[in-house]
């Protein structure tokens, strides 16, 4: 395994809720993607993009962050990685069978320009598995709220109910949801990791993983930090 290989796994896997998030969106995807084509939107590194070529997808990761995809380049299952905007996708109607989007539509002006896009390069049928920054308790924590949505650009945050007035109008229908730091304790936790450990913080929290695992499992599916979504495109 090459050394970029390994940060990347770092970075990526070993972090309190990016594996466990992005797995999960991958997993309701599926185990194999032979003759499928995958479009990660805002991919950054392509890495999970990486992981759906390895399932056997022909997978296309986009971005405007071009340090990013030269460093994805380098990566063992580097997919097709293409500089973008994802409000302009590049790409004719029905190209994908599948939209993977990681905690990308909140941080995006216009988020039903962006699901406008997914919807149209997406073909009659295809999925869409993505996921965005809910923060449903995190008025009760203003500084930090603040905080994290000044850090990480957020724009707007999102429920799944206000998602799915969004694809609804795009033709998309909701298939599942899921939230991610339901309670209070794992939400204040996410957010205090954002905003105050970054990359590192979050990666040294990572054995706290199962435990947040456990307390999502005990807690309503009604709210949380992070909500994870598939739709379907109608037709």
């Amino acid at each position: 395994m090459k050394l970029s290989d390994v940060v990347a796994f770092m970075g990526h896997q070993v972090h309190v809720c990016r594996y466990r998030e992005a797995g999960t969106l991958l997993g309701w995807m599926g185990s194999d993607l032979r003759g499928k084509r995958v479009l990660d939107v805002a991919g950054g590194d392509g890495y999970w993009a990486g992981q759906a070529r390895k399932r056997g997808a022909e997978a296309v990761s986009i971005d405007l962050m071009r340090k990013k995809m030269v460093y994805g380049r380098t990566l063992a299952n580097a997919p097709a990685l293409i500089e973008c905007d994802a409000l302009r996708l590049p790409f004719a109607d029905g190209s994908f069978d599948a939209v993977l989007s990681v905690c990308a539509i909140e941080h995006f002006d216009d988020g039903g320009k962006s699901l406008d896009e997914m919807a149209r390069v997406l073909k009659p049928g295809g999925e869409i598995f993505m996921s965005a920054d809910v923060l449903s308790r995190a008025d009760a924590w203003p500084k930090l709220r603040d905080a994290h949505k000044s850090k990480y650009h957020v724009q707007h945050t999102y429920t799944h109910g206000s998602l799915r007035e969004l694809m609804d109008d795009r033709g998309l229908d909701l298939v599942r949801y899921s939230y991610q730091f339901r309670t209070a304790a794992a939400e204040r936790l996410y957010l205090s990791l954002s905003t105050y450990g970054g990359k590192v913080g979050f990666n040294a929290a990572a054995p706290l993983t199962p435990i947040v695992a456990m307390t999502d499992k005990r807690a309503p599916n009604e709210r949380g930090s992070i909500v994870l979504i598939r739709a379907r495109k109608r037709g």
